[in-house]
């Protein structure tokens, strides 16, 4: 019997690993696990790019805006979404501010 080839290590096998019968069922679950994790770990990327886009985009901007008037000026009214955007708008063509346009 050679070196490769003795009880505990079977030829193919890797070193230190544990001789298992068959081996099928270990790589099923492990191949399954990383599907997992990767599936997971895509979409933690996927929102991530959402959450960024929307805010680069200006999406939240409402929101935020609606949720500081009512914490720091709570009598104050709030605009309603259409006039707040067109506010903004028009703020902005007044002072175009580091814009090319």
């Amino acid at each position: 019997m050679s070196i490769l080839q003795n009880s505990a290590n079977p030829v193919g096998a890797r070193a230190g690993a544990p001789a298992t019968s068959g081996g099928a069922p270990g790589r099923v679950a492990g191949m399954a696990e990383f599907c997992r994790r990767a599936a997971v770990a895509l979409a933690r990327a996927g929102r991530a790019i959402h959450w960024y886009m929307s805010s680069l985009m200006g999406d939240s901007a409402y929101a935020t805006y609606v949720a500081h008037q009512r914490r720091h000026h709570p009598n104050a009214p709030v605009p309603s979404e259409r006039e707040f955007w067109r506010q903004r708008m028009d703020e902005q063509d007044r002072n175009p501010g580091a814009r090319c346009c």
